[in-house]
């Protein structure tokens, strides 16, 4: 079954698909690859939504590849740990390429100016509750005075890195009392996580993309690892091995998942039941969103997905 509306933008018009499942995309084979988020569509941080596990399963009997790509300031294997945790078999996957991942990649090797130019002393800005993200491999020098910092590293929005390998909780407020302290002195921020807010067993958790934007408010730089730029689909092309006319992105995020998509120039489907249900009147699992509701707030992010589905189902 499949509805269609038209979204407009400054610059086009485009056809918006309006599915139930994705059993026709599917099956059409149209796609070589699919490049799946995990928080808001595979599952929400404790359990998996109902029908991924079957519906990633169905997908790859199709021949298609499937790889995680997401925000997560975690490592790639970290991800692929936690998704097994949960029930996911890892073998049906590419891989995963995550912001941690790339984050990670770009500190250890330095592949271009503006990374060579960072140093070596860093603000850590990391989990508590969620635990805290190694830097051990980096050669990194942790410091706890602004002073004394080249750039920060935001690889969460709930502690400070301390000198000792421990970790200081501190809440939003205080994080961004240091990054005031920051910005005066001029340095660079590295987010290893570009969003803002999360699912998380219904709930919504504020990220380390919501530090890095009041940081560009309080006239930082920052270097956005993660969707959606197009670093991150690239490397999942070149993990998959296909071209970009080849792979769909899917995602609940329209600014991370649907706009990356879009700047990346892949197709791209938007499942309204993760971040934005709220705002798209979405109460109970796979409840359908009002079309134009769905067209108003994709104009107002300026992403234009391809496709629109309730959850990720068969």
């Amino acid at each position: 079954m499949m509805a269609r509306g038209w979204i407009s933008s400054p610059k086009e018009a485009q056809l918006l698909q309006n599915l139930n499942g994705i059993q026709q995309l599917a099956e059409s084979r149209r796609f070589k690859a699919w490049f799946l988020d995990q928080f808001g569509v595979l599952h929400d941080g404790k359990q998996p939504y109902p029908g991924a596990i079957s519906t990633l399963e169905k997908l790859a009997t199709t021949g298609a590849k499937m790889v995680i790509i997401s925000n997560s300031s975690r490592r790639a294997s970290v991800t692929m740990e936690k998704m097994k945790s949960l029930g996911f078999d890892p073998s049906l996957f590419s891989g995963a390429i995550t912001s941690g991942e790339l984050t990670h990649q770009y500190l250890q090797r330095r592949p271009d100016a503006w990374f060579a130019a960072l140093g070596q002393s860093c603000i850590h800005m990391t989990w508590n509750d969620r635990g805290a993200i190694s830097i051990e491999d980096l050669g990194l020098r942790v410091v706890e005075n602004v002073e004394e910092a080249e750039f920060i590293l935001a690889h969460g929005s709930e502690a400070l890195g301390l000198s000792s390998g421990t970790v200081l909780p501190m809440k939003l407020e205080a994080l961004e009392k240091i990054l005031e302290q920051c910005a005066a002195k001029n340095i660079p921020m590295v987010v290893a996580n570009p969003d803002f807010v999360t699912v998380e067993a219904r709930a919504l958790r504020v990220m380390p993309g919501t530090l890095a934007a009041k940081y560009e408010k309080l006239g930082g730089e920052v270097k956005w690892m993660g969707k959606p730029d197009e670093k991150i689909y690239k490397s999942a092309m070149a993990m998959a091995g296909v071209d970009a006319v080849d792979c769909i992105a899917v995602g609940d995020s329209l600014h991370h998942d649907i706009k990356g998509a879009n700047i990346a120039g892949i197709q791209s489907a938007f499942i309204t039941g993760g971040i934005h249900a709220t705002e798209l009147g979405i109460n109970d699992f796979g409840e359908e969103a009002d079309l134009s509701s769905v067209q108003a707030l994709a104009s107002k992010y300026n992403a234009l997905p391809s496709y629109v589905l309730p959850a990720f189902i068969w």
